[in-house]
């Protein structure tokens, strides 16, 4: 038995100890809003945090979590960054299929919790490796730096576009990138 404080609850599960912690959230305790992409920590989608660190629970055996804190998707709102970056994701309308964007969000509520004011480097680090196939990159970006500087932008002045769009107008977008892959 393995004993998990997952959202504030402690919940205890009867797993083996190398079972990814991605299936003990969505099979064993029915916490599906953590997504499996790829299962080689190589998109995103399965981003929850540990500790409040970022990680990708599709190759974290649910053995190493130990007394650490897991905050997935269902529980990121109940803290005021969570909550902050929720509600930018709204006011900009980011998702498009939305497959991606619970690992989005952990990984941006992550890097605000950490660095409450940060750098488009500093962004492009913690967002690398977060892939959305809709291309919403730019978007991603504004909602970040809404919930840094406080200041709303309207969803219609910017622009939606696949990455290598963004890459032919001039736009940068250096977190568009997947380990491995040049």
């Amino acid at each position: 038995m393995i004993v998990l404080n997952i959202n504030g609850e402690s919940r205890s599960v009867d797993v083996p100890d190398d079972m990814p912690l991605l299936w003990v959230l969505r099979d064993v305790i029915g916490l599906t809003g953590t997504k499996f992409g790829c299962g080689i920590a190589q998109c995103g989608a399965c981003t929850v945090h540990l500790d409040g660190a970022a990680v990708r629970s599709c190759v974290l055996p649910v053995a190493a979590v130990g007394i650490k804190a897991v905050t997935t998707i269902e529980g990121v709102g109940a803290s005021a960054v969570g909550k902050k970056v929720q509600q930018a994701w709204l006011d900009i309308e980011v998702v498009q299929c939305g497959y991606c964007q619970s690992g989005q969000i952990m990984s941006a509520a992550a890097l605000l919790a950490a660095t409450p004011e940060p750098s488009d480097a500093e962004i492009d680090v913690a967002m690398s490796g977060n892939i959305c196939r809709c291309g919403t990159y730019v978007r991603i970006r504004e909602a970040i730096r809404q919930v840094a500087t406080g200041q709303k932008v309207a969803p219609q002045t910017l622009p939606n576009e696949a990455p290598n769009q963004a890459a032919a107008t001039g736009q940068v977008l250096s977190f568009v990138r997947v380990e491995g892959v040049a």
